[in-house]
């Protein structure tokens, strides 16, 4: 049985925790892209044609853009991952959770510590996975180019399953 200053303490407690998360949010929704301008009600749009697309170092195939925040820091992060025809991930997971839709493509999702490209689940354009934090997969592109864009709160990192094999592999076509 708890005391009435215990229930007092859980309460602040509890109201504290949902300030400073709220906060975080807040302040994680406020930080923008360099290339990305809020217009007079603060609002930020970005078309197609302006996602600055970038090359991260082991990943032969697949180019990066982070539309808002910073995934390396805490706060929540929207990025885009866009994998070139034949180019997957191999197994590795995140920290935190991260939700992910596919934008363009066949998106091919596998999970575990063996990469099996043709055991893979495919997710047409519209559909939307939920990647829990420590999760082991690998995902990427078959026949045709994928975007994806994935949302998250960092910060985040890739660990990779089996680091001597690098960061990305070939996927096999289904006959």
């Amino acid at each position: 049985m708890q005391t009435p200053a215990a229930d007092s303490f859980l309460e602040n407690h509890m109201r504290m925790t949902t300030i400073a998360v709220t906060t975080l949010a807040v302040s994680a929704l406020l930080t923008v892209t360099a290339g990305a301008e809020k217009d007079k009600a603060g609002f930020v749009r970005i078309t197609p044609e302006e996602v600055v697309w970038k090359d991260r170092p082991g990943y032969d195939g697949v180019k990066f853009a982070v539309l808002q925040g910073d995934p390396s820091k805490p706060g929540l992060y929207v990025i885009r991952a866009k994998f070139s025809p034949g180019t997957m991930t191999l197994p590795h997971w995140h920290p935190e959770d991260r939700f992910v839709v596919v934008v363009s493509g066949t998106w091919y999702t596998g999970e575990g510590d063996t990469f099996e490209p043709d055991k893979a689940v495919p997710l047409k354009a519209g559909s939307f996975m939920l990647h829990p934090g420590k999760a082991h997969h690998y995902d990427g592109a078959k026949d045709e180019e994928v975007v994806v864009q994935i949302v998250g709160i960092g910060p985040s990192n890739t660990t990779l399953v089996h680091p001597e094999l690098g960061h990305t592999g070939r996927s096999t076509k289904r006959p």
